[in-house]
């Protein structure tokens, strides 16, 4: 059976594909009008025609349509009084001092969300029976106005369902998409579990649509999805929870990156994803970090998922002046279409094109060969740019990619320094088509000794698809004191959610033996308005109290602590596709060598050797600068920095 991994970027989609222990690769350019098309495209380039084959699919889909403001007509049903939940949201100011700021609006507008008189206590109990009456109104409404999508969060609904569950099962028949938030996020805080069942809402029709069309294409049973924290999912399932596939793509690259980091003896590890349209950057150190505190399009989502910060910062990215004068780039990108100049229509320079005018890039050897560059028309554009800027045209590029770095540079202090890490001691794993181009001068700047750049590197997420096992996550809100909780009685609880994991485990096709599982509790002292996630151990209140004086410096061991949430973490494990070894060489990578290229450094032009990554060997060694070339990215060797061949075909990067 072929498995084939597959992400969908901003400018390119790249495949990878596993049968019989050997592994190839893809790349087409993404087709932002239509995602499918470009997926559809490069299986068929791919001669994938045999009757078993498995496709994971990272998707951008529902991400897009969510910060594109592109989703659905959704109708909101909540209990009567909590109508303008998401227009109140927190009380948490991104901009505390500015008056003027202007919010995004809600994903539901007012004339669509419709409060039923019913009320449930934070306990389960029933003060107020649903009104029947009032739902079968609220419905024939909706039928009337055609709405696409239907959310459903009633007050408390996570310690008693019941009541959703009856609006559920009458909104059905509307033949629309009903999203209910105890099964979207069965958790307590009223604004972020209706926020999170409303993207889900929102997202699911296009998701519905676009996976359908894709299953159609591939075969029914052939397709999942990868979620965003770091597992995948069966097609059937991601239709209807859309929203655990925000941030999928990036997701993978993760996943891959700390398996190929692992294998290289790199616990501590910084990952550094530079595509077409942005940058992604992760901290992972020993285990992959999992968050329910991210922010999408302006939105709180308290899914579970891998914490993972980006930034507009691409290979793709526009090149622009501000009001004051100022060199800028990003968050724009020209994607795919019609991508950066040097790809043939683009009319804006980008982060790429200023690497061409820098020789950064060899324009003969992009996509190994598949796709020339277009230099000439790349230095006409940025010359005439330069010109309206008063600047010289190589002081220009110069410029773009010192800016560049700068907002990745600051990508990276965000998940390190700033929450107490020391980058010193982290590998930097650079992957993305253009994240090789940047490692160096990052790393350098950041202090990080060691940089890896995995084979493939262009194709990472892809590959990160592949060996990301099949992953759920379940809650169960307590708020219970622990001077009247045992350790028994949280195991009981624990208890309940694995037999509802295990059971959707054998659903995926998973049998219990590859199961696993890891239970936590969120905890907080008594009054607080946050919680901390420690493991749920025999000793979790000594570990709780050594943890807040981690976290915040001070703990208080005598004063009521509490139980907000118990999780539990399910994963299936699935086949790991074998990483390739490369063959023993001398240090000299003589062989490799397929040419030299001009780049432009330190106000002088020098000549750099060029080297395909397909012919160099383990023990191979050379000293920068240099280019390494292969078809799905290029790595630039900066001065003062060597490469080392690593026994997997690794380049090692040090100072």
């Amino acid at each position: 059976m072929t498995k084939v991994g597959v992400d969908v970027g901003g400018t390119f989609t790249d495949l990878v594909f596993l049968a019989d222990g050997r592994l190839w690769t893809h790349k087409v350019l993404s087709t932002p009008l239509d995602p499918a098309d470009a997926v559809l495209q490069g299986l068929a380039q791919a001669a994938v025609t045999e009757e078993k084959h498995q496709i994971v699919h990272g998707s951008t889909v529902a991400t897009n349509s969510l910060l594109e403001r592109k989703g659905a007509s959704v109708a909101l049903i909540t209990t009567a009084g909590f109508e303008d939940l998401l227009e109140i949201g927190r009380q948490d100011r991104p901009r505390l001092y500015d008056f003027m700021v202007d919010r995004e609006p809600v994903l539901i507008p007012r004339s669509l969300r419709f409060g039923i008189r019913e009320r449930v206590d934070s306990r389960g109990r029933v003060l107020e029976p649903l009104e029947d009456d009032g739902v079968t109104s609220i419905l024939s409404h909706l039928a009337s106005v055609g709405v696409e999508s239907i959310a459903i969060c009633l007050l408390h609904s996570y310690a008693n369902p019941s009541h959703e569950a009856r609006i559920l099962k009458r909104a059905l028949p509307l033949g629309v998409p009903v999203s209910a938030s105890h099964r979207i996020l069965p958790e307590y805080r009223e604004y972020e579990r209706c926020v999170a069942t409303v993207v889900n809402a929102y997202v699911s029709p296009l998701m519905e649509r676009y996976l359908g069309r894709l299953e159609e294409a591939v075969g029914k049973g052939r397709l999942r999805i990868m979620q965003s924290n770091g597992g995948s999912i069966s097609a059937v399932v991601a239709r209807q929870e859309a929203v655990r596939t925000i941030l999928s793509g990036p997701a993978g690259g993760v996943v891959g990156a700390t398996a190929v980091a692992r294998e290289a003896g790199c616990d501590k590890v910084i990952t550094f994803d530079m595509g077409g349209t942005s940058t992604d950057v992760a901290l992972i150190d020993g285990d992959l970090k999992v968050t329910t505190e991210a922010e999408v399009g302006g939105l709180p989502l308290r899914i579970p998922l891998l914490d993972i910060h980006t930034v507009g910062s691409g290979g793709g990215s526009l090149v622009w002046i501000d009001e004051g004068g100022a060199l800028r780039v990003g968050p724009q990108s020209a994607g795919a279409d019609p991508g950066p100049v040097c790809y043939g229509r683009g009319e804006q320079i980008t982060v790429t094109d200023a690497h061409l005018t820098l020789g950064r890039l060899d324009p003969d050897r992009f996509l190994g060969g598949k796709m020339r560059l277009d230099s000439e028309r790349a230095g006409a554009v940025m010359t005439a740019f330069a010109r309206q800027v008063g600047m010289d045209p190589l002081r220009l590029a110069e410029g773009i990619v010192t800016v560049a770095n700068a907002t990745m540079e600051k990508a990276i202090r965000v998940i390190s320094v700033e929450r107490g890490h020391d980058p010193r001691e982290f590998c930097l794993v650079s992957f993305g088509g253009a994240g090789g181009l940047h490692a160096c001068a990052l790393a350098q700047s950041l202090s990080i000794p060691r940089v890896l750049v995995p084979p493939h590197a262009g194709l990472l997420s892809a590959y990160g698809m592949l060996v990301a096992d099949v992953v759920k996550d379940y809650a169960k809100t307590l708020l219970r004191s622990t001077v009247s909780t045992s350790f028994e009685e949280l195991q009981a609880v624990v208890g309940v959610l694995k037999e509802q994991g295990v059971r959707d485990m054998k659903d995926e096709g998973l049998d219990e033996e590859s199961v696993t599982t890891e239970a936590a509790l969120d905890m907080r002292y008594l009054g607080q308005s946050y919680e901390l996630r420690l493991p749920c151990q025999q000793d979790f209140l000594s570990r709780f109290h050594d943890l807040h004086r981690k976290s915040y410096g001070y703990a208080n061991p005598a004063r009521e602590t509490e139980i907000v949430t118990v999780r539990l973490r399910v994963k299936g494990g699935v086949e790991k596709p074998p990483l390739a070894s490369v063959e023993e060489g001398s240090a000299d990578p003589g062989v490799a060598r397929v040419g030299e290229r001009r780049v432009f450094l330190d106000d002088a032009w020098v000549t750099a050797p060029v080297f395909a990554r397909e012919t160099l060997r383990a023990g191979n060694r050379f000293a920068g600068p240099a280019l390494v070339v292969e078809m799905s990215a290029t790595t630039f060797i900066a001065p003062g920095w060597a490469a080392t061949v690593d026994r997997r075909g690794n380049l090692v990067l040090t100072r």
